[in-house]
């Protein structure tokens, strides 16, 4: 046993060993998965329906998907092995050849008849030690008919020219082939340009390699997707001579960024066409142009800090911009695209410092953006629609540092019509100053337009201004910020006592606080959770038991204070898991979620969030009572139907020895309930 631990631990040292680039490592795990063929025998994923065909890494074995299309596993025989006859996998290894041979015994059998043509035969058939990156057959194929014309009508010099680019007169695996490497082609010293990407994908002037590794006695070979041409031109210099991109070219100039697009890197750019600048709305399209530090932000968030060559992206993958945020590069079959939009004209122009990608649609980040078009096509359409309606546009389209509350769509019931009310709601959805919420802290005071102030609640589970929590990022545009929130705000309308006496369900229990002296507690400055109950919860309590606590104001204050928690805790700030508040008077009081309603004790919550100045008030349609020990193992629900009568003892340690709890617990049980210290 120890021993086959031992060679299995020594397998793994050595498959690390050998795998070191990620081309390496995607080959090894594609002979892995096809070991079970026989020896030497590679899985690859091929997209149905095309020849296009992949060495498999972990993720595409188990996603079967390539570029959002289903694939299919093919075995072949793992770069330089071939099969014999009879015999299980590829147990042979290929005989090595010159160069111009092993073109034929990889199939690149097109590349090695230009050879011939060009004269380049007894060159690659010489001594010396080359790279020749062949283009397969199909690649010649899709060349267009004028250019393959051009190249082999030219007493054959171009295509020699041609041929001699995708040479390097050294020989360079694929382990040698490093992310942003370039080498002197054979083409007047014209360098060839190398990406290896991490998921084991390898580009030589965005060619992909396809057949990499091909090993003759004099070089190697790799087999590329396509006929690669010589660079000389920096991305800026390709931008400057394309009057297609006329428009972005005057932008460049106008934000300064000429140097960038000049010095050496590896950008990639999604340069916007005239076309695309045409689509935007000429007030927006002027206002950010005449803008020096929007333009900058709109244009670096086009540029890519590094080169994504489209036969790079298998999948959609988030991509850091020169303007800090990312873009969601991905691809669907052919066609590569941009937050999920195929909106790429035209791909892989290549410079010495970059890749240019064209693009029909102008991105516009948030950081360039109004109040107005940060709203734009979002979950917070009908808020628009109501700051718009109540007169606030201007706010929304101007310069001011403000931040704007948009509850989502869903927040809003009931009739919409624009009355005073509602103006002055939606203005009170404005605050005063430029936010982010991760600057945001628990008691912090917030002012809006209308001359509110607002406070700022930091739950463990949830960031709250007032009743309303934070539900989505920020959206930090070029003077404000939007703010997502899940309900229309309800900003404090006097104290608690207040909130009580204007609303007719609380007719009852503002008798009851009268009674038992409570008045000056729920009018006095702090903080207070109150889950009062309703008329529905008094009216449901016999009316003897309620007439004989209506008599004693101590006890009734124990009641009202058993319902009364220390601190502000809205809604939003009730967790899944269990929440406890600690009350005036009593044991904690247990509360949960489940389908978006808020339990007490096991009793639902029947309105929250009715926002005071010194307290939040939730209305009880019944009497809270103490749970029992079973209730609180699950305190976030409704109570179970059915009960045995050993669960529904009380535990006589959980509670107070309080004669008030005697008495309101009897109506939960015909049976007297003994409570001891």
């Amino acid at each position: 046993m120890k021993v086959c631990l031992l060679v299995l631990g020594l397998s793994l040292v050595l498959t690390v060993c050998v795998a070191r680039s990620p081309y390496q490592a995607v080959l090894q795990h594609s002979r892995i998965r096809g070991r079970q063929q026989g020896p030497n025998v590679c899985a690859m994923q091929q997209i149905k329906g095309t020849d296009k065909k992949y060495f498999t890494n972990c993720k595409q074995w188990y996603h079967r998907k390539i570029c959002g299309h289903p694939t299919m596993i093919t075995y072949e025989c793992c770069p330089g092995y071939e099969k014999i006859p009879g015999e299980k996998g590829c147990p042979a290894a290929l005989p090595l050849v010159n160069i111009y041979n092993t073109l034929g015994v990889v199939g690149a059998t097109t590349t090695q008849m230009y050879s011939d043509r060009a004269k380049l035969r007894d060159e690659i058939e010489g001594p010396g030690s080359f790279t020749f990156f062949a283009p397969s057959n199909e690649a010649w194929a899709a060349l267009p008919t004028e250019i393959l014309d051009a190249l082999v009508s030219n007493v054959n010099i171009e295509l020699l020219n041609a041929l001699h680019y995708h040479m390097v007169n050294r020989r360079l695996t694929s382990e040698e082939l490093r992310h942003g490497s370039s080498f002197a082609s054979m083409y007047q010293d014209f360098h060839v340009h190398i990406h290896h990407y991490s998921n084991g994908i390898v580009t030589v002037n965005c060619a992909r390699l396809i057949k990499p590794d091909q090993h003759a006695t004099n070089g190697i070979v790799h087999v590329v997707d396509r006929v690669i041409t010589a660079i000389s031109n920096n991305v800026h210099t390709l931008i400057d001579v394309d009057d297609d991109l006329e428009t972005l070219r005057t932008a460049i100039a106008a934000a300064g960024l000429t140097n960038i697009l000049e010095s050496e890197g590896q950008y990639t750019i999604f340069a916007p066409t005239n076309e695309a600048f045409e689509k935007i709305p000429p007030e927006t399209l002027n206002r950010i142009l005449g803008d020096p530090i929007a333009l900058k932000d709109l244009l670096n968030y086009h540029i890519l800090k590094n080169m994504q060559c489209a036969e790079s992206i298998v999948s959609g993958t988030p991509m850091e911009t020169l303007q800090g945020t990312v873009l969601e590069v991905g691809c669907e079959g052919d066609q590569m695209t941009l937050n999920g939009k195929a909106i790429i004209t035209k791909k892989d122009q290549l410079g010495t410092n970059g890749v240019i990608h064209y693009i029909n649609e102008l991105l516009i980040p948030d950081s360039a953006k109004t109040l107005l078009e940060l709203a734009d096509g979002s979950t917070v359409a009908t808020a628009t629609k109501l700051f718009v309606d109540a007169g606030l546009s201007s706010h929304l389209t101007g310069s001011e540092p403000l931040t704007m509350l948009s509850p989502l769509n869903e927040a809003f019931k009931g009739s919409l019509t624009m009355t005073p009310d509602m103006r002055r709601l939606m203005t009170n959805h404005i605050l005063k100053e430029q936010l982010s919420s991760k600057s945001l802290y628990h008691g912090q005071e917030l002012e809006t337009l209308g001359g509110l102030k607002l406070r700022v609640f930091v739950y463990r589970n949830n960031l709250c201004i007032e009743n309303a929590c934070i539900a989505a990022h920020d959206k930090m545009g070029r003077y404000a910020t939007m703010f997502t929130v899940d309900k229309v705000l309800a900003p404090p309308m006097g104290t608690v006592m207040d909130v009580l006496k204007a609303d007719d369900r609380f007719s009852l229990l503002v008798g009851v606080i009268q009674t038992a002296g409570m008045t000056e507690l729920l009018n006095q400055q702090g903080a207070l959770t109150f889950f009062a109950p309703t008329n529905d919860a008094f009216n449901a309590m016999p009316k003897p038991e309620f007439s004989r606590l209506m008599r004693n104001p101590q006890e009734l204050s124990a009641v009202l204070k058993y319902h009364l928690g220390e601190g502000m805790l809205v809604s939003g700030g009730v967790s899944g898991s269990h929440t406890r508040v600690k009350p005036l008077q009593g044991e904690k009081l247990e509360l949960g979620v489940r389908n978006q309603t808020v339990y007490v004790n096991r009793i639902p919550v029947a309105d929250a969030d009715l926002m005071a100045t010194n307290g939040v008030v939730h209305a009880m349609n019944s009497i809270i009572k103490p749970l029992l020990k079973v209730d609180r193992e699950q305190a976030d629900g409704p109570a179970a139907p059915l009960r045995s009568a050993a669960s529904s003892r009380l535990d006589s340690r959980s509670f107070r020895d309080d004669d008030l709890f005697q008495k309101v617990l009897k109506s939960r049980s015909s049976r007297t309930m003994n409570l001891s210290r």
